[in-house]
């Protein structure tokens, strides 16, 4: 909503501009108000806390990402990697039929979810090591940019998930390079 309103200041004039203004403005306000509603809420709860601050040791993983998967994934931990891809909707489902091999899918889950992985999975493609050689290996391999970028959710949730279980935070493995 935000983006739309900054979208019509750009060509309001007048009472137009000053409305859409203050529009922006409250926006704004209500989200900082959530935010630090978020925030209070994760300090209150210890067990949030300390998930948040394991999640976010992962390059890419940031507060947003953190609190959405603690919020809205309680399970996270405690499933296995192919229960909790399936959970989550990204696990790849075949479309086979007799002899026809028909393409690999991902389908239902938590959608909400989904969408946070995937915007996570773009930001740690630059910055995580572990990811952006796992994509860059599949994309040289002929596979599309968006099936890496799909495997690339499945395969942060899968460490995160890992992470979680064993209360270990990031590692990375002293053979990656750095990203630059």
């Amino acid at each position: 909503m935000r983006t739309a309103e900054k979208n019509r200041r750009e060509r309001a004039r007048g009472k137009a501009l000053v409305d859409i203004e203050a529009h922006l403005e409250y926006l704004d306000n209500c989200l900082e108000k959530l935010n630090q509603e978020i925030e209070e809420l994760t300090q209150a709860n210890q067990q949030w806390l300390e998930k948040v601050n394991l999640l976010k040791t992962v390059p890419g993983i940031g507060q947003v990402i953190s609190t959405t998967l603690v919020s809205d994934l309680p399970e996270l931990g405690q499933l296995t990697a192919k229960q909790i891809s399936r959970l989550v909707g990204v696990a790849p489902i075949n479309h086979d039929s007799g002899q026809h091999k028909g393409k690999r899918m991902i389908q239902g889950g938590r959608a909400q979810i989904r969408a946070t992985l995937y915007m996570g999975a773009v930001v740690a493609m630059r910055h995580n090591p572990v990811i952006k050689t796992f994509y860059e290996r599949l994309v040289g391999r002929g596979k599309s940019k968006k099936l890496a970028l799909t495997a690339c959710v499945r395969k942060i949730l899968v460490i995160l998930n890992a992470m979680v279980r064993q209360n270990q935070p990031w590692q990375l493995a002293d053979n990656l390079p750095p990203c630059s």
